[in-house]
């Protein structure tokens, strides 16, 4: 095989990372089982439009079809299905139903994700720490999932609840100071500022100290005259 074959396969066989916008899209699962409600409830999460087709479902799948949250067809899947979605999941426990379902997804243009066969799927879950605003994906490619999940797990130690408060505070900070009349670089410079791990340790202490106590220091420097206010009055003293 030539340098370019080689470069063209290794290119076909990488993952591109990304987070799917799906509010409002028609996604398709097949099954609904306990396999499925998982996936289900992601979806749900992200503002899909869901549609289920199997002929039984789990309590949970029931529950959210009474709700109208989803979408359920009690019967077995039909390649009719797919038209319009933009995505499906195949999560049935028959191997040969998820080879078709991919086959069929394929020329349909729709993406396929065939729950624990990575050769029929186009995408894979990886694992999340999810923290508010703040997502970390991480993926082996289907290669290992336990690896990813004792990854996931080292992540949320090292990346407590407090993040959900912080990114979200920082979204608030940029949207104001994007609105100030300021030189990029210098927007630039106070974006990274409060991003970095100094302004993170200085939200901690702020969240860990009493309310009394961070009222009365907002009081104190509030009150307080700055520099060149006291250098005047020193100065009217004199005279």
């Amino acid at each position: 095989m030539t340098d370019r074959g080689q470069r063209v396969v290794s290119m076909q066989s990488s993952l591109f990372p990304l987070f799917l916008r799906l509010a409002g899209r028609r996604c398709l699962v097949v099954g609904a089982g306990a396999i499925a409600e998982s996936k289900i409830e992601s979806l749900l999460r992200a503002g899909a439009r869901v549609k289920v087709v199997a002929p039984k479902a789990a309590d949970k799948v029931r529950r959210w079809a009474r709700a109208k949250q989803i979408v359920w067809r009690a019967r077995e899947y039909r390649p009719a299905d797919l038209a319009g979605a933009f995505l499906v999941i195949a999560a049935t426990s028959s191997p040969a139903l998820h080879r078709a379902i991919f086959r069929e997804a394929r020329r349909s243009g729709v993406l396929c994700n065939a729950v624990d066969d990575p050769p029929n799927c186009d995408f894979y879950y990886p694992a999340v720490v999810r923290r508010g605003s703040l997502q970390i994906a991480i993926s082996t490619s289907g290669e290992s999932p336990s690896l990813a999940a004792r990854l996931r797990a080292e992540l949320e130690r090292q990346f407590g609840p407090e993040y959900g408060a912080w990114v979200k505070r920082l979204g608030r900070a940029r949207a104001g100071i994007l609105r100030r009349v300021l030189d990029p670089e210098k927007k630039r410079k106070m974006l990274h500022r409060q991003a970095s791990a100094a302004g993170f340790r200085s939200f901690r202490r702020d969240k860990t100290q009493p309310i009394g106590l961070k009222r009365a220091r907002r009081s104190i420097r509030s009150n307080q005259p700055n520099r060149s206010n006291r250098a005047r009055k020193r100065l009217h003293a004199e005279d």
